[in-house]
């Protein structure tokens, strides 16, 4: 049944645009037209020896993409897909690909690893591979074993392990992988390929050792064995070995404290002497003890004082090495760290956990810290200096309000002479640590600020003038700005302060933007985001005139990116980054000048201005600049209210556009959000377009293309459009509502552990009752009646919420919602309805005792509704 595919799979490589094309087009028309057949022959290709290792290679790649995708929708899909092939099929393509671990081609076991791990994550749950472990474990006992077959099963048992829950294995099957693995890790028995192979096989074997960790004498084996390996001759493994011990500090955090005065040995020296990839797992370790110290805190917290989980105290106990440890960290910068955000090292991974340290203990980090900022604040090589800054912002996120207030008062004033520091890094760091302050130590609305009348001039000019320095240091100021203009935001008579500042500092941030010094166009957006905030969180009392002024600036620079000349993919994408960032500013001025009565007729004066505008960006055909525009589109919709009709016929086709736009899907989702904002803007003025609109949005609902992650938008959007135009929904209905029923048979069916998963379903479920809340609105007032065929099927579905063991708490408030709106728009035909579904009744009582006032506020309205109905 197998073909001969290799010179097909030659081809589909080949540097020739046509052959390439037309092998691929023979290789689909081959998977489409006898699927098993094809697998079959893939699996083939990839087991023989005597064929090229590039064919081989790309048989095991096409094979490993026909069982899994990285969308969770289409991985279910190639899933079914496979359970429906014959067994014998499926069998022989298991055999060729378990025989293929022993292939003398290491390319060709690493892929056969991977592709039986794919087909594992199919089978194993439903226990239809029973005997691969088995199988697996032979090829690991077998006497006289080749070490390429023996580092190849390591590898697919970590796959295997990668792919399936620990829940899908027998604690029997554990116990023998883990011994496996272990004894894969073994110095004098094993080559170093297999070493290495055993010991990241026991990293995702981790989760499935629960059982094996709870029992003190294969926990104490396993820790020894990986702690021996933490310390082999070859870097790699040592790294892997590393990283285990990472995973088992945040999987296995309460049976650690035996073992960690070793383990604070084992780290240290890696932080001091290892090299940097061992260094870095290292410090991880100490985050991760960080992070689940940090949440059963948080837990405690929440519990009031009643813990579950214990909690060790680790790092409390181990804070005299362990800061000095972290602190020598930071004297380890590279030259260049400053000009590149991405470069992740010793002094940066230090840093990160010194902060996380401040979060776990408070005050008690301060007497350690301080000394060290202090010691090298001043000293003449830039290296101190920048260590001690980064170790003094490392470290304001933990200790108490008192405590850090008293040193960032007196620290800030040197910070700021800091700013014109002759060293760079120092600058960027300085400039970080003053962000860091803005963001964590000034907040007048909620009572405290670190700024004050006194030095808030002194600090804005240190920002003004810094601002103008290299394009990092430029940057990290840009971050400066932004936190200190937010701390304004609904500060009341504090935000007075601020604004004698907003001119300069926005003339700063369009100086800035304009810069061409900068390499790419980081400095520009962080500058144009900084604006945005400056814009939004300004007094608008008393900043109108200013920010009125701004438009015109803003339009100006936008109507100028249409002009640019293109002659490159280059020139199209630095025009489409720039046109995204003015419209983003645009937005932010649109809906700050039309939150008041007062300021809204300078926008309503400049609407048509600004619609011609964004009507000529998207004429600019640029995918980035969609969504910016939509939004910028939205406000001004909130804006004009009902004279936004007159742009419609012209806009329409955008609009279109955008709901047509699968492969871009945030801009689908982004245009769906936008038919919401002019459903309410113009009301049933929006019904000459119902038809298109309703149409699209139907076919992208319907569509198999289009991402799963847009749809809940789209049946809010139904709610948006039968509201604004009532009685005239009645011709949507029966489609709107086979596709809302559609999606409450799906969520009703759908069990899943997977969060990704969950967290759509629950927005799925929020839109069908937003959408059923809208459409029963929007009838309430005539011809109710129609919604009374589907009443039913809608109790039904807020009954199978109601009794979800995990119900998340927005979908709670939005099922509450529609059973009022049920109530009140169907009134006494739905009496019988109420009656035979009791429910109700234990939902409204779990909610009326919720902590959430919202909640409580929605379930006594409901409440009165369903009363009122039960009294007719």
């Amino acid at each position: 049944m197998a073909m001969e595919i290799t010179q097909f799979l030659l081809a589909a490589q080949s540097a020739d645009a046509k052959v390439r094309t037309d092998a691929e087009a023979a290789l689909r028309q081959f998977q489409e037209h006898n699927l098993p057949a094809f697998l079959l022959s893939l699996s083939v290709e990839l087991a023989n020896n005597e064929k090229p290792t590039e064919s081989r290679r790309l048989a095991g790649i096409v094979l490993k993409n026909s069982l899994d995708a990285k969308d969770a929708v289409t991985k279910e899909q190639l899933a079914q897909q496979w359970l429906t092939i014959d067994v014998s099929i499926k069998s022989q393509i298991k055999d060729f690909l378990l025989r293929t671990l022993g292939s003398h081609v290491p390319e060709a076991r690493h892929t056969s690893a991977q592709v039986i791990a794919k087909i594992a994550s199919i089978e194993i749950p439903p226990k239809q591979w029973p005997d691969l472990i088995g199988i697996l474990l032979k090829n690991m006992t077998q006497k006289d074993s080749p070490a390429g077959l023996r580092q190849a099963t390591l590898e697919s048992l970590g796959y295997v392990c990668e792919e399936i829950s620990h829940r899908d294995l027998e604690q029997a099957e554990v116990n023998d992988v883990l011994t496996a693995v272990v004894q894969g890790m073994n110095l004098a028995e094993n080559s170093v390929e297999v070493r290495l192979a055993a010991t990241r096989a026991l990293y995702n074997a981790l989760d499935f050792a629960e059982t094996n960790f709870q029992n003190e004498m294969e926990r104490n084996y396993i820790m020894k064995v990986v702690c021996d390996t933490a310390m082999s001759k070859e870097v790699e493994i040592r790294q892997v070995a590393f990283e285990c011990l990472v995973s088992i500090a945040s999987t296995y955090y309460e049976v650690l404290q035996p073992y960690m005065q070793h383990l604070f040995e084992l780290t240290s020296n890696a932080v001091k002497g290892d090299e940097e990839a061992v260094a870095l797992q290292a410090i991880e370790f100490w985050s991760s003890i960080c992070d689940e110290e940090i949440e059963l805190q948080e837990f405690e917290s929440d519990e009031n004082g009643e813990s579950g989980a214990p909690h060790s105290g680790f790092i409390e106990k181990a804070l005299p090495s362990l800061v000095p440890m972290l602190l020598e960290t930071l004297l380890k910068q590279e030259e260049d760290q400053d000009q590149d955000d991405s470069i992740w090292n010793v002094s940066m991974a230090g840093g990160t956990c010194l902060g996380l340290v401040a979060r776990t203990v408070g005050d008690s980090i301060l007497p350690l810290v301080m000394p060290f900022v202090e010691a090298n604040i001043l000293k003449p090589d830039w290296h101190c200096r920048e260590a001690a800054t980064y170790a003094f912002g490392s470290i304001l996120e933990g200790p108490s309000l008192e405590k850090l207030s008293l040193l960032v008062h007196s620290g800030l004033d040197f910070l700021l002479r800091a700013m014109r520091d002759e060293n760079n890094h120092v600058k960027d760091t300085t400039a970080w640590t003053l962000s860091r302050i803005f963001e964590l130590l000034h907040s007048p609305a909620s009572g405290y600020s670190i700024i004050s009348s006194e030095n808030l001039q002194r600090v804005v000019e240190v920002l003004v003038e810094s601002i103008r320095d290299a394009p990092n240091v430029a940057e990290k100021v840009c971050g400066a700005i932004y936190y200190l203009a937010q701390g304004y935001e609904d500060a009341g008579t504090s935000s007075s302060l601020f604004t004698p500042f907003v001119p300069s500092i926005i003339e700063s941030l369009l100086a800035t933007a304009n810069r061409t010094d900068g390499g790419d166009s980081k400095l520009r957006s962080s500058a144009y985001e900084t604006l945005n905030e400056v814009v939004r969180c300004s007094n608008i009392a008393e900043t109108s005139q200013i920010i009125a002024q701004l438009l015109p600036v803003i339009m100006n620079k936008l109507g100028q990116t249409t002009e640019i000349q293109i002659l490159s993919l280059e020139d199209r994408e630095k025009q489409g980054d720039l046109q995204a960032s003015l419209c983003g500013v645009l937005q932010v001025i649109i809906q700050k000048l039309s939150s008041v009565d007062e300021t809204r007729p300078v926008i309503l004066q400049a609407a048509d201005q600004i619609m011609l505008l964004f009507l000529k960006v998207f004429a600019c055909r640029s995918s980035t600049v969609h969504e910016e525009a939509m939004l910028a589109i939205g406000s001004l919709a909130y804006a004009t209210g009902p004279d936004f009709g007159k742009y419609m016929p012209e806009f329409y086709k955008y609009l279109e556009m955008g709901l047509q736009n699968f492969e871009e899907y945030q801009v689908c989702a982004i245009t769906v959000g936008v038919v919401g904002d002019i459903c309410r803007a113009l009301d049933d003025k929006v019904l000459p377009f119902c038809d298109g609109i309703m149409n699209l949005l139907i076919k992208d609902l319907s569509s198999e293309e289009l991402h799963r992650s847009v749809k809940p938008p789209i049946f809010s959007c139904f709610g948006d459009v039968a509201l604004a135009i009532g009685e005239h929904f009645e011709k949507y209905v029966p489609y709107a509502l086979q596709m809302m029923q559609g999606a409450a048979q799906l969520c009703a069916q759908m069990h899943t552990s997977d969060d990704e998963l969950l967290e759509y379903g629950n927005q799925l479920k929020r839109s069908i009752f937003e959408a059923y809340s809208g459409i029963l609105q929007g009838f309430k007032n005539s011809k109710s009646e129609i919604m009374l065929p589907y009443a039913q099927n809608l109790l039904q579905f807020i009954e199978i919420v109601f009794r979800e063991k995990q119900r998340d708490e927005s979908v709670t408030k939005a099922a509450v919602a529609v059973m009022g709106d049920l109530a009140d728009a169907l009134g006494p035909n739905t009496k019988i309805l109420f009656r035979d579904r009791a429910f109700y009744a234990d939902f409204l009582g779990e909610c009326l005792q919720s902590d959430d006032e919202q909640l409580k506020e929605t379930a006594t309205w409901t409440q009165g509704m369903i009363g009122r109905v039960m009294v007719s």
